[in-house]
């Protein structure tokens, strides 16, 4: 390789972390010196998010680089590695972050409960240990990088840790980090097969029997998957992300949740060379579990960011279906099948990162703008706000799945991957993979619902309070963020081609198998693998949008331009309609909440004839609490309180206790 291109790869991708380190010292040093933070720090720190982004997209088609760097112990450096993979999870966090961290620079206020300059500081941390995980080629750099991104989330989540209820979401939060990363770190004890080596090289050479391999990838699913909110494990996602700055939401749910999507592919598909059918079906169930969970949780949410925490849950479910296709294709040696269910997963990856993070940013301007979370208290902003409404449109609309964006894309190409589920040889998944896709259609209409209610209690009708009225459009700096988000959404929908083609070093890396071939032979359409299965057309689709558009504006301006007259909305024969008439989140959720009761811990507060203002008030709680963690709670608190008879104030007893370990320990060593 030529040593300018070696340079401006490996040694970039350095260099960019470096200037993010000192950005984060500076913003140390300027600790309440906003205007300097915001207005040369934050971009600053975007344009490295681009130069990191172009640095990666041509490492994703170049040769694997491999150094070492002399930091860490004496005999544990850190090996770093940069290959299609980890090369294409950091472009996503360069596109993503250059968007959000423009945001920022016009998002953060004083009153964030945090410093501006020890927020700069936690936030450009954050980034550099996301991208050192996905550089990370041995689990001690990678260990490190990931509980340095737990602890700078951590802090970011607990910004205004003045408020209880954020303390307490912080403290979640990490909990599950750290049982995560413990799974993780076992992982890695297993696949280092007791050799001492705890490189990724090593690991890879290691011939690993079923049983030994089944537990490092079980170990994986559960490790990787308290990252992702995979059930049962979700819980941390609808408390964290209300309770952190809405940059830095977008930046956890946009960016980091796929570094847990990223350590699971580079496990199971890397690591492991054993490919167990059983393995995908793992996957896929917990996939689907997760997806429909999350969906339904978040159609009948009140909270606008708690909707979109329960909205990133499904989208992780979704990437679990992909995944574990991948991984039943695989074991069956169905190349081809398992590098479209890649490539799917791969986009979708890319997709949510965009729209996510955009419709983070967007319930932050509506925050900002309205000091309101609670759906049930806004309506109308697209008056007062009109371009985060649109922006934030856009992101809907990939979320929902609708062509030409790019979340239509991914979820279609998931969707294509089950239509090959006969070709597999073992009955069971011939019979179940089917029902699996009918689900999968059934969570992609309903995140379709979710949106719809989202974008419309928010933004259309009329406003539910008097302030509403105050309400202010988006800055610059937020209005350039934003659009930079729509953007990625719209070039991932219009296209699809050229980025899959992006993808074919990864699944040839992976899975030893692309999509080329068929992508090539049908020029502009895209037909994963023939014109007889299906095929999809960005530019027909796009085309035919604005033809209708420009054929019913003619249509009205010939037929009806000076025949229509304003009048109220038709309220069943009511003229005096008013804002709490129209439909609220609550009403909007109903059929969903009545459907799926099984799924939802109800409580009713009912009024009585002798309140002063009578209220009928319903709560749904996730039932995970009271199926599962409070009573994991109380344990825990009762065996705490049997550990505490032991501290009895002697140190007659203590020493006791010392002999008595001692030699239990000397008879385990005798046997």
């Amino acid at each position: 390789m030529p040593p300018l291109t070696q340079w401006l790869q490996l040694d970039g991708l350095l260099l960019i972390m470096a200037g993010w380190l000192l950005i984060a010292a500076v913003g140390a040093l300027a600790l309440h010196r906003l205007l300097f933070v915001a207005r040369y720090l934050f971009p600053a720190s975007a344009l490295l998010s681009l130069a990191l982004c172009g640095v990666a997209l041509s490492a994703v088609l170049d040769t694997p680089q491999a150094a070492q760097l002399p930091i860490g112990l004496p005999s544990l450096p850190f090996h770093l590695r940069l290959d299609a993979l980890s090369a294409y999870f950091l472009m996503v966090l360069g596109a993503a972050s250059a968007g959000i961290s423009i945001f920022a620079a016009g998002y953060f206020r004083r009153n964030e409960g945090t410093a501006p300059g020890l927020l700069c500081f936690e936030y450009h941390v954050f980034l550099v240990s996301m991208a050192g995980v996905m550089l990370a080629d041995d689990a001690y750099s990678f260990m490190v990088m990931w509980e340095v991104m737990a602890l700078s989330s951590y802090f970011l989540v607990t910004a205004n840790h003045r408020a209880p209820e954020v303390r307490s979401a912080g403290y979640l939060y990490i909990t599950v980090a750290r049982i995560g990363a413990i799974a993780i770190l076992l992982c890695f004890g297993v696949l280092q097969a007791n050799t001492g080596d705890y490189t990724f090289a090593n690991m890879r050479a290691q011939a690993l029997t079923p049983f030994w391999a089944s537990a490092a990838f079980l170990l994986a699913v559960f490790g990787f998957g308290a990252k992702a909110g995979i059930l049962p494990l979700h819980v941390w996602l609808p408390e964290a992300h209300p309770a952190a700055p809405s940059p830095v939401s977008a930046l956890m749910s946009g960016v980091m949740l796929n570094t847990a999507i990223y350590g699971l592919l580079r496990v199971s598909l890397d690591l492991l060379h054993l490919r167990l059918w059983w393995w995908g079906g793992v996957l896929l169930a917990l996939g689907l579990a997760t997806a429909l969970f999350g969906v339904v949780f978040a159609a009948v949410q009140t909270d606008m960011k708690r909707l979109l925490a329960y909205s990133s849950i499904e989208n992780m479910g979704l990437l679990f279906v992909g995944l574990g296709l991948t991984l039943i294709f695989s074991a069956f040696d169905m190349k081809p099948m398992a590098a479209l269910a890649l490539t799917a997963a791969l986009y979708h990856v890319a997709s949510h990162s965009c729209f996510k993070s955009l419709l983070f940013l967007g319930t932050g301007c509506v925050l900002h703008a309205t000091a309101e979370r609670n759906l049930g208290k806004l309506g109308g902003l697209i008056r007062h706000m009109p371009w985060v409404a649109w922006l934030t449109l856009l992101g809907v609309l990939a979320s929902a799945g609708l062509p030409p964006l790019g979340g239509f894309v991914s979820e279609w190409l998931l969707l294509q991957s089950f239509l090959f589920a006969p070709g597999l040889p073992l009955p069971l998944l011939t019979m179940l993979i089917p029902v699996v896709a009918a689900l999968i259609a059934l969570v992609a209409a309903l995140a379709g619902y979710t949106m719809v209610k989202f974008f419309g209690v928010i933004f259309l009708g009329q406003p539910r309070e008097e302030k509403l009225a105050l309400a202010h459009d988006a800055g610059h700096w937020e209005r350039a963020g934003m659009l930079w988000l729509a953007l990625g959404c719209m070039a991932l929908g219009l296209l699809p081609i050229q980025f899959i083609s992006l993808l074919e070093p990864i699944t040839q890396q992976l899975v030893q198998a692309d999509l080329g071939a068929a992508l090539a032979s049908h020029g502009w359409l895209l037909a994963p693998v023939g014109l007889e299965q299906a095929s999809y057309g960005p530019v027909i689709v796009l085309l035919g949008i604005l033809g209708s558009c420009a054929l019913t504006f003619l249509l009205v301006r010939r037929l009806y331009h000076g025949r229509w007259r304003r009048s109220l909305p038709w309220a069943c024969g009511y003229a005096w309609g008013t804002a709490r008439m129209q439909d609220s989140a609550e009403g909007f959720g109903q059929p969903i909440r009545q459907i799926f009761q099984p799924f939802f811990l109800t409580q009713r507060e009912l009024p009585t004839p002798f309140d002063a203002q009578p209220r009928y008030q319903v709560t749904v709680a996730d039932p995970f609490w009271s199926g599962l963690y409070l009573p994991l709670a109380k344990l825990a608190n009762h065996l705490a309180r049997l550990m505490s008879l032991m501290q009895q104030g002697r140190i007659a007893t203590y020493l006791l206790y010392s002999f008595l370990t001692l030699i239990a320990t000397l008879m385990a060593v005798m046997r």
